[in-house]
């Protein structure tokens, strides 16, 4: 694959996970709206946020079962076209159980959809050159904060919180229409040895120790982050004194500098090693868990510094640690442990996410409390990603590549297949 029509593949994955990340990211901000559309507190919105995550960790462990018998391309775009429809379903949901179960099905298709992108960049890209394309494609976050979050936001302001669901529909449908056109087919796990049962790839990657690790990493890293992560936007509302017509500055000023600092933190992961960029990451990121659950009033200019350090520095720790996962895979497996790998990070998800809205209440007042507490645990998972970054193996030598005759570059196009 040449360096152009890698670019295109990579930007086409950015703009998949753009998608599905915004649709996951927009639930935080909308949460003072959501609360009070619909009369509910901080366990109640907590079950709209787990209830993604609960159902993206059930559908991950279900297509474990499956993302290897078929071609990547065509998998990854019917599973894309059915997640935009369970978006549509969020924005015309008539009420709050409704839309807990819409969150619900955009979840199992969004679950699997960042295990096969993250497929699909192991399958293609080399190792030395892996964490930079995890850069390129992490930025999908970074223009979800930047753009997606206050232009959503906008939209929620000006005609109601079903806005930003709509507006996800279409970005789906775009990229679905590019994907056919710049995706590649991929279609070398398939020519190995038929497996005896659905389960039999599943068991094969549990038996790896270092598969374990690997797995058990990936839910450190994202417990530590999501005991925090959904309730940023409530706690600065009710306890920092932020007005919410100022939530997308914190948002657009974050975004826009994780988009400087992505792609850096993906050449400095290849230059300098994938694990030491990890471990430094991680200890940076004690400071932004303990500032942003302790802080009282603030200035905005004061909250939006450190809620940038927070955006830098904690999904940011995802660059290196995507590289990581992705390598501790053996390559004929790939598909099956990074849909174990989603299925782990979404019951992560969930869990962090239900635990923090059961610790953090709100007072008569309204203000938050216990927050704190929150971000003393997300430290404490962090020190165990930290300690279990040191057992896993990468494997550097890239076996799996896309297999098209060396006379002629791989097939990009949407036709026939």
């Amino acid at each position: 694959m040449d360096k152009k029509t890698e670019k295109y593949f990579l930007l086409t994955l950015a703009g998949i996970q753009f998608s599905h990340i915004l649709d996951f990211m927009i639930m935080m901000p909308l949460g003072p709206m959501l609360m009070q559309a619909f009369g509910i507190g901080t366990h109640e919105f907590g079950l709209l946020v787990a209830s993604y995550s609960f159902s993206a960790a059930i559908s991950g462990l279900l297509a474990a079962t499956f993302v290897d018998r078929f071609e990547r391309k065509r998998l990854v775009l019917c599973i894309f076209v059915l997640f935009g429809i369970a978006t549509l379903a969020c924005g015309l949901a008539p009420g709050y159980l409704t839309l807990l179960v819409a969150r619900g099905l955009a979840g199992v298709f969004g679950g699997i959809m960042g295990a096969m992108v993250q497929t699909m960049v192991g399958d293609v890209i080399p190792f030395s050159r892996r964490a930079r394309a995890n850069g390129i494609v992490a930025s999908a976050f970074s223009l979800s904060t930047v753009a997606g979050v206050p232009l959503s936001l906008w939209l929620a302001n000006h005609f109601a919180w079903r806005a930003p669901f709509i507006f996800i529909t279409f970005l789906t449908l775009f990229f679905t229409l590019v994907g056919l056109r710049f995706l590649p087919q991929l279609h070398h796990h398939l020519g190995g040895e038929k497996r005896a049962h659905p389960f039999s790839a599943m068991l094969e990657v549990l038996r790896d120790k270092n598969h374990l690790n690997a797995l058990l990493f990936a839910a450190s890293v994202i417990f530590s982050g999501f005991l925090v992560i959904p309730y940023i936007t409530v706690y600065a509302v009710s306890n920092v004194a932020i007005s919410t017509l100022d939530i997308p500055i914190i948002y657009l000023v974050g975004g826009a500098t994780t988009l400087f600092t992505a792609r850096r933190i993906g050449y400095l992961a290849d230059k300098l090693g994938k694990a030491k960029v990890y471990r430094l990451l991680a200890l940076a990121a004690i400071v932004p868990l303990l500032l942003i659950t302790h802080l009282g009033v603030v200035p905005l200019w004061v909250w939006v510094m450190c809620t940038t350090t927070f955006f830098v520095i904690i999904p940011g720790r995802m660059i290196p640690a995507m590289a990581i996962i992705t390598s501790a895979a053996q390559p004929k497996l790939r598909g099956t442990f990074m849909s174990l790998n989603a299925t782990v990070q979404s019951l992560a998800m969930g869990l962090a996410t239900t635990l923090a809205g059961f610790v953090v209440t709100q007072d008569a007042g309204g203000r938050i409390v216990n927050y704190p507490l929150v971000g003393y645990a997300a430290v404490a998972a962090n020190f165990l990603a930290i300690w279990l970054v040191a057992r896993i193996v990468m494997h550097e030598r890239q076996v799996a590549e896309v297999e098209v005759p060396a006379h002629r570059p791989p097939h990009i196009s949407g036709g026939q297949e």
